[in-house]
C-alpha cells in the first residue's frame, strides 16, 4: 500500500475510531490523522503477532480491523493522557 493509501486509511480508522468510543474527544482531523496512523500501525503489529497478517492492502478487511483497533487503543491512551489537562 502506498503512502497516501495509509494516511488514508488512518485518517478513516481515526475518524471510525472516535465514532465508536463514548464521550468527547478533543483534537481536530490533524490529531485524528496522527492517532488513526499510529493506531494503524500498532494495529498492523498486534496482528502480524498474534494472528500473521498485517497492513496488506487498502480494501482489504483485515486491513481495516486491525486500523480500526490500532486506532481505539491509541485513542483510549491518548484520551487517559489528556483527561487531566485543564482546557481553556
Amino acid at each position: 500500500m502506498g503512502i497516501l493509501g495509509f494516511l488514508l486509511l488512518g485518517l478513516i480508522a481515526g475518524a471510525i475510531a472516535k465514532l465508536i468510543l463514548p464521550g468527547h474527544q478533543g483534537g481536530g482531523w490533524v490529531i485524528t490523522l496522527v492517532l488513526g496512523v499510529v493506531g494503524a500501525i500498532l494495529g498492523g503489529l498486534i496482528g502480524s503477532a498474534l494472528f500473521g497478517t498485517g497492513i496488506d492492502g487498502f480494501f482489504d478487511l483485515s486491513s481495516w480491523l486491525l486500523a480500526i483497533g490500532g486506532a481505539l487503543i491509541v485513542l483510549i491512551i491518548y484520551g487517559a493522557v489528556t483527561k487531566n489537562r485543564s482546557r481553556a
